[in-house]
Order: C-alpha cells, then structure tokens, then sequence
C-alpha cells in the first residue's frame, strides 16, 4: 500500500492578537501555546487569553496561575 497521498498537513503556529472579546490574526495559523504549559491550543479550542499580557490559555486553570504570578 502506499500512503504517501494520505499525509497529515503540518501544523501551524499562529500569531494573534487578543482582544476583549475576540482576537485578531496576524499570522495564519491552526494553533496558538498557552503561556503557562506551551501545550498547543487549536484556535477552534480557544476560550481563555489576556488582553493585557497579550497571552492564551488552555484553561481557566492556567489563566488563574498566570493572573497569580508576580507582576515583570
């Protein structure tokens, strides 16, 4: 058999900006890293970022640990 046809396309990382309730692309993408972990969060899958950090998150979890970190 031959697969060669059937190859996943590569993901993308995209760049957005975070908005209050919505975000703005930047650079075409399938995914964005949550700031805490680095995990991928596919950009359907988005729900949780900073607009004033300017960061995403995979869960309100990380969104919390992020909001309790010392302030740079």
């Amino acid at each position: 058999m031959n697969f060669h046809g059937h190859k996943t396309p590569a993901q993308r990382e995209a760049k957005l900006k975070y908005l209050d309730a919505d975000f703005q692309v930047l650079k075409e993408g399938d995914f964005v890293r949550c700031a805490v972990t680095g995990d991928p969060i596919h950009l359907d899958n988005l729900r949780y970022w900073s607009v004033d950090r300017q960061e995403a998150y995979k869960s309100a979890r990380e969104s919390l640990i992020a909001e309790l970190r010392p302030k740079r």
